[in-house]
């Protein structure tokens, strides 16, 4: 039963604290909205009734006459991490919810609920998501949450679990829905404080306090990792070709300034032959070396130059010019074989068979040397 009364009337200690916050937020809505500041009579709840009364009266009683019986059914422990929140004939106890320790209920009067207050994890399962450059993606985080205020927990929301982790999905995929995948894939801690933010504001009124959001994974199709791999592959060889035309660039000058060091000091170049000589010896310990100074190939180089070539007569020269030009003809010179009567006037004549063989096979050999 309800009353319309100003706020002098209302008596204040017989309100109990949800009471007491919903008329607060009543004022505030009503000062708001009259400009006059006039004050408008407000609903104002009674304190228990006579039957109320009456009912909580007599299960005393009954405690008293049950004793020591009735203990069991009075006492009652909850843990440090748990509270109680007491509700009697309906109407939630002044003084907040009790706990850690033992705590006294009247029964069949009073109905407790136990709220732990223990950090609570949640695995958001994978969100499709669609990204601010059109890239579909699965992304899943995690939430870690815990009861920051147990009356409310109970007396402002259903269950404040699971409305807590519904909130977190659709957060989730409002924060990523604004962002590009590259910036997914960077801000990942920037990502993190705007869905804590975002439910905090969201949880407060339920008494849920969200400590931690993590994003755990971010899955992208194959064929855009793979273009993704390929773009970045690109990008390092871009990169790769770049430094070594600046390596190429440092080196050409230090070569350049390690030669005019080695023109204005030969001995520079006898130390630094001296240093190859070490440096191959201490690598390669089976291979022998036999130093050469390059002075003496020198010598031998200017000796080359100084020959003058070999002069040919002009004669020589026109016969060689004329052999070389002229067509091809057959420059064996005709040996006509002996006749008879040569070969019967030769001094020495042999008139065996075996004799006049061999000299014909001279002759031969003879026209053979002069065709070669």
């Amino acid at each position: 039963m309800t009353l319309l009364l100003s706020d002098k009337e209302c008596s204040e200690g017989s309100l109990t604290p949800l009471t007491q916050a919903l008329e607060s937020e009543d004022l505030k809505m009503g000062s708001q909205k009259n400009n006059n500041n006039s004050q408008d009579p407000i609903a104002c709840e009674e304190g228990p009734g006579v039957c109320s009364m009456a009912l909580t009266i007599f299960s005393l009683f009954l405690i008293t006459v049950t004793l020591p019986m009735s203990l069991f059914f009075v006492v009652k422990v909850v843990q440090e991490y748990e509270r109680a929140v007491i509700f009697r004939l309906g109407r939630l106890l002044t003084g907040g919810a009790r706990g850690p320790g033992v705590f006294f209920v009247i029964p069949c009067v009073d109905v407790y609920e136990k709220i732990d207050m223990r950090s609570q994890t949640f695995e958001i399962p994978p969100q499709e998501i669609l990204t601010k450059d059109s890239v579909t993606v699965f992304v899943n985080a995690i939430m870690y949450y815990k009861v920051a205020n147990a009356t409310n927990a109970v007396a402002n929301v259903d269950d404040f679990s699971g409305s807590a982790r519904l909130l977190a999905a659709t957060t989730l995929r409002n924060v990523l829905g604004t962002l590009t995948l590259g910036d997914i894939l960077c801000q990942r801690e920037a990502i993190a404080k705007d869905m804590k933010t975002t439910l905090d504001e969201g949880t407060q009124p339920w008494g849920v306090m969200v400590e931690r959001v993590e994003v755990k994974d971010v899955r992208v199709p194959e064929q855009l990792q793979r273009a993704m791999a390929a773009e970045a592959e690109a990008a390092r060889n871009a990169r790769a070709k770049v430094i070594a035309a600046e390596g190429e660039y440092n080196s050409s000058r230090a070569l350049r300034q390690a030669a005019e060091v080695i023109m204005d000091s030969p001995a520079a170049l006898q130390l630094r032959y001296l240093q190859t000589l070490n440096s191959i010896s201490a690598e390669n310990n089976s291979t022998i070396i036999f130093p050469v100074p390059i002075d003496i190939m020198s010598i031998f180089m200017k000796c080359n130059q100084n020959k003058t070539p070999t002069k040919t007569s002009p004669t020589q020269g026109h016969l060689f010019d004329q052999f070389q030009h002229s067509p091809k003809q057959n420059l064996t010179p005709e040996i006509p074989e002996p006749t008879t009567a040569e070969y019967n006037n030769a001094p020495n004549q042999v008139k065996t068979m075996e004799e006049e063989s061999s000299f014909r096979t001279l002759i031969g050999n003879q026209k053979n040397a002069l065709a070669s």
